[in-house]
């Protein structure tokens, strides 16, 4: 069912913004009105072809929220995600710019945001980012002027008191929804609820967490030990008794593995990401190993949507998009529920009212040059 956008207390009228919360993006929206939420990322393309993001951002009609665009991840250079964000708001998709401090500096970072929100862009992600030792290209020099932390500070600056960080006054601050990456599952384990309490603190509205794949370490936080408590005491849980569910949506990070060798290289090379045996092993005994990776996928999901103070989750199918729809569709987290598709934006009409008077020109100077031949000429 396509539900409207609308007032709980009044159907006629506009939801009410929250104190930082201006952006009344989609994301943002179901999120407030308790709706479970789906985002996916686009892996982008090594190309300067912009058909290359529309056909995968097709892949994700009617089944996402929000979709992030990548902003070179694992220190490699692809499409940059301003540049798939521009492309995405002009067909009006929803996506979450990612945001990684590792490439430019805070001047730099200012005028993104700027740019991005002028363009309809109302998500941004932000990452303190992968250092370059990471990626092909190790001689590159980092910068990382910001982090995280810092990131989130300025742009919460920006939008909430409609200034840069030099205090220069903005005449018309960007409006955003502001997010943050977690890691339940990477060491040390005794501060990963306290570094997600920093980052709302700093200006996260909602995060994205590395992937899940063993439900119960994200339950219990890899069995986190609290010694005033004496017990293992629930990482979720301790997220509620800290209240910060309230303050912030969490997104579950899951997605399809294509086999057990990719399963044993994401564990052995992806920071944080943690795959028990018993998944492994799993995927061993399949005939068919991709579609037994998307099983426990979609598995992973109706148990991880069950937990308290989950509010979403965030699908990364790289290379696997193509099973983003059936995740969705077959996991049942909608509930009924189809997600807004492309949407107009304010600026369509000037946009659209621009392109008629560029495709009307030629008409005219064809009409003009007609008219002067049909002119006698009165020199001699």
């Amino acid at each position: 069912m396509n539900q409207a956008d609308t007032n709980p207390n009044d159907p006629s009228a506009l939801l009410e913004p929250l104190p930082g919360h201006s952006s009344l993006g989609r994301l943002e929206r179901i999120l407030r009105r308790g709706e479970f939420a789906v985002t996916a990322e686009l892996n982008p393309p090594d190309s300067a072809n912009p058909q290359d993001v529309y056909e995968r951002a097709a892949i994700f009609d009617g089944w996402v929220d929000g979709i992030n665009a990548v902003d070179a991840s694992g220190a490699n250079a692809h499409m940059s995600s301003v540049g798939i964000c521009a492309l995405l708001t002009r067909m009006g998709y929803a996506p979450i710019m990612q945001i990684s401090c590792r490439d430019k500096n805070r001047i730099a970072i200012q005028g993104d945001v700027l740019g991005a929100s002028a363009m309809g862009v109302q998500n941004i992600l932000c990452l303190t980012g992968d250092g370059v030792q990471a990626g092909d290209q190790p001689g590159a020099k980092p910068v990382f002027d910001l982090d995280c932390m810092s990131l989130l500070e300025t742009i919460r600056i920006m939008r909430d008191n409609s200034k840069f960080l030099s205090g220069r006054k903005l005449t018309s601050p960007p409006t955003v929804f502001l997010g943050a990456a977690i890691n339940p599952f990477a060491p040390p384990q005794d501060f990963r609820v306290h570094r997600l309490a920093k980052k709302i603190a700093a200006g996260a509205q909602f995060v994205q967490s590395q992937y899940c794949y063993d439900v119960p370490m994200f339950r219990n936080y890899m069995q986190q030990v609290v010694p005033e408590h004496g017990n293992i005491r629930n990482y979720m849980q301790q997220v509620r008794d800290m209240g910060l569910d309230k303050e912030c949506f969490i997104l579950c990070g899951v997605g399809p593995l294509a086999s057990a060798r990719t399963a044993r290289w994401m564990r052995s090379n992806v920071p944080g990401v943690h795959i028990p045996d018993t998944i492994i092993e799993r995927l061993e005994g399949a005939k068919d190993q991709k579609a037994e990776g998307k099983r426990i996928c979609i598995d992973i999901i109706n148990e991880v949507k069950e937990i308290e103070g989950v509010s979403g989750i965030h699908v990364m199918a790289y290379r696997q998009e193509e099973f983003v729809a059936e995740i969705v569709h077959e996991s049942g987290v909608l509930k009924g529920r189809r997600p807004w598709t492309k949407e107009p934006t304010s600026m369509d009409e000037m946009v659209a009212a621009r392109m008629e008077e560029i495709l009307e020109e030629p008409k005219h100077l064809l009409h003009e040059m007609a008219g002067a031949a049909s002119e006698p000429d009165t020199q001699e």
